[in-house]
């Protein structure tokens, strides 16, 4: 197949590199050249152009097979998400109709989901996020799900929090001694790692269905304390002290409480995680570390 990576950036370029692998035609497109270098040496073909900027994709082909669109804000807020994201995605569709495309994948959110209570979420839950930013997420997938149903064939991922090699906000925190346990610690993280991810994407581009929202994550959300309990006992470091559950700190990630169910991922597409829960993927990282 030939495949386009939109976003060749932490997830991107690992995604290229084992879609080359796997013998696929791959070309990843950034806004600057800056990893060009990094991409050639990885087997994938580098393109230049800003998807915010529709006439900067006119000049590229777009005979491509599938178009995974992993895109990331850069941290910014709602109105740099709302270009990014809702503005980037109506460039992709307009740009790419009319072409051979036979899978468009788009890497949401589970920030979408506003839920406070604990409780385990699925694809059929309500996506009403209080943050503004993830409001532009629902807009997005919203976009696409209607596209969907005029021969646009998107495949909605919305994927958990990510970590993996030099990544997971928690973990780095818990190392430079700044992570806090938040009142009870009894609060929700749903995780996934990096290579998981890839995986998830090769597996909605080969079986997912056009219309088709499914959660990312692996198999066991964990709690903030027995998160912290863990890796404290691995580390041989003590735990993070306790602040106030409505404590500044931290209180942006703390913004919801949910189980982000992925048995729909698991039961139509089939797929079997690497790393099925943070236990595994986080003694795989804490291996790297060691080695390196």
């Amino acid at each position: 197949m030939r495949a386009l990576i939109v976003g060749c950036g932490y997830v991107g370029l690992a995604l290229g590199k084992e879609l080359v692998r796997l013998g696929h035609d791959v070309f990843g497109l950034r806004r600057s050249a800056l990893a060009a270098d990094e991409m050639r040496a990885a087997g994938i073909q580098p393109l230049l152009a800003d998807i915010t900027q529709p006439e900067s994709l006119a000049k590229l082909p777009r005979d491509f097979d599938w178009v995974v669109n992993c895109t990331a804000s850069g941290g910014g807020g709602a109105e740099d998400y709302r270009k990014i994201y809702l503005e980037g995605s109506r460039n992709l569709n307009a740009w790419l109709a009319g072409s051979p495309l036979k899978k468009f994948i788009y890497t949401s959110s589970t920030s979408v989901y506003g839920q406070n209570d604990g409780s385990i979420v699925t694809e059929n839950s309500p996506a009403e996020p209080e943050a503004a930013t993830s409001k532009v997420l629902v807009e997005t997938e919203n976009f696409l799900i209607a596209a969907s149903k005029n021969n646009f064939p998107a495949v909605i991922l919305r994927v958990a929090g990510i970590y993996g090699p030099a990544r997971g906000h928690s973990f780095k925190q818990f190392l430079r001694g700044e992570a806090r346990i938040e009142g009870d610690g009894a609060r929700w993280l749903n995780m996934i790692h990096r290579d998981d991810v890839i995986g998830v994407i090769i597996a909605a581009l080969e079986n997912g269905k056009a219309g088709e929202i499914y959660n990312a994550m692996d198999n066991e959300p964990v709690s903030q304390s027995d998160f912290f309990a863990w890796l404290a006992a691995e580390l041989q470091k003590p735990k993070p002290p306790r602040v106030a559950a409505d404590a500044e700190v931290g209180r942006k990630r703390g913004a919801t409480n949910k189980r982000v169910s992925n048995s729909k991922l698991v039961t139509e597409l089939k797929y079997q995680f690497k790393f099925p829960n943070f236990r595994s993927g986080y003694a795989a990282e804490i291996e790297r570390m060691a080695v390196n």
